[in-house]
């Protein structure tokens, strides 16, 4: 009766450390995530409760039950070292992995995308809706008279370092940060700018940049920008005014806060970017350029031509001579003026 007894308390506590194991296993090891194929991604504030963890868990669809996270987080004291960041998890992940990797910090890094030919302001927008700070922290650090002297340039020129490409950045990396590894790459970018004579011309890595500025905002047609190089390269070695309608145009901007149509008027501005006026290159460059005009201004087209005027649609007309330049002009004043008749009809 005796041995009877112990037998069935053994076989029952038996049964209940399987039971035990089964649901320590569950809670665990089993997957625990929400109805989603793929990968899910999850930000996590800094100092964020483990509450709040689950929250964002819960909120991103990443996390199945909230119940068993939770139960394993406190069991094991991991809920306390999640580390703030940005975090992808794949279909199926377990409590256990999705802890792991939140106390590890082991982050996915995120997607930034430059866009080219733009103003400071647009930039830091697209780049901080990505990162975890403020528009105005990018343009303070493009504003930073250290930083800039560290990166080897001045705060005029920073900007136009921020060259049109994808990068990647853990999402809590600050905006001091963001501007030096961006810089980095555009230096290896421009490294033979630094040795290298341009039409007869001995530019710094900030001259190339400055003239490229302005040919990213000439032209859209990549095949047109060594020519537009060579013109303003050619005014450059000559000590002709470069007169480019860009540098007025930011001229413009500085005053009025957007671009507009130019008229005469705005060719006698006073400021120092307006390069009707003044002789040689603008203090700084006008936007920052993509790497097509960057390579147009390292190898521009070499040719006799001192002035362009536009087509009309986008193209341009290139001449040698002032008279040749002003019979151009004429032409495109005309086919405007066919087209708005043409339209009004």
């Amino acid at each position: 009766m005796k041995t009877r007894l112990i037998w069935r308390i053994a076989v029952a506590l038996g049964i209940a450390g399987l039971i035990a194991l089964a649901v320590g296993y569950w809670v665990v090891f089993s997957g625990n995530t929400g109805a989603f194929e793929g990968e899910r991604s999850v930000y996590i504030e800094r100092a964020a409760s483990l509450d709040a963890v689950a929250d964002s868990l819960v909120d991103a669809g990443v996390l199945g039950d909230r119940g068993r996270f939770a139960l394993l987080a406190r069991a094991t004291g991991w809920g306390d070292q999640v580390k703030a960041g940005h975090y992808t998890f794949t279909a199926g992940a377990s409590s256990y992995e999705i802890l792991q990797t939140l106390r590890r910090g082991l982050q996915k890094p995120v997607r930034v995308v430059i866009p080219p030919g733009s103003r400071p302001e647009v930039v830091a927008a697209v780049v901080a809706r990505e990162m975890e700070f403020e528009p105005d922290d990018f343009l303070k650090a493009l504003e930073n008279d250290s930083l800039a002297r560290a990166l080897g340039t001045d705060t005029q020129h920073l900007f136009a370092y921020m060259l049109p490409e994808t990068y990647s950045f853990y999402w809590l990396n600050d905006a001091e940060t963001v501007v030096k590894k961006v810089k980095e790459y555009a230096d290896g970018v421009l490294a033979s700018a630094a040795r290298r004579d341009v039409h007869g011309l001995s530019l710094s890595p900030d001259d190339v940049l400055n003239v490229a500025s302005i040919v990213e905002w000439e032209s859209d047609l990549v095949d047109e920008r060594p020519v537009i190089a060579g013109v303003y390269l050619n005014r450059l070695r000559d000590r002709w005014r470069l007169q480019a309608d860009p540098t007025v145009q930011y001229a413009i901007i500085k005053t009025e806060g957007k671009k507009r149509r130019l008229y005469f008027r705005d060719y006698e501005i006073d400021d120092p970017y307006n390069t009707y006026r003044f002789i040689g290159l603008p203090p700084g460059p006008v936007t920052n350029p993509s790497p097509t005009a960057i390579k147009a201004v390292l190898a521009p087209e070499r040719h006799g031509y001192f002035f362009f005027v536009s087509n009309g649609d986008g193209s341009h007309v290139f001449t040698r001579t002032l008279r040749e330049h002003n019979r151009a002009a004429a032409q495109y004043r005309r086919r405007m003026r066919e087209r708005a008749t043409a339209a009004a009809g």
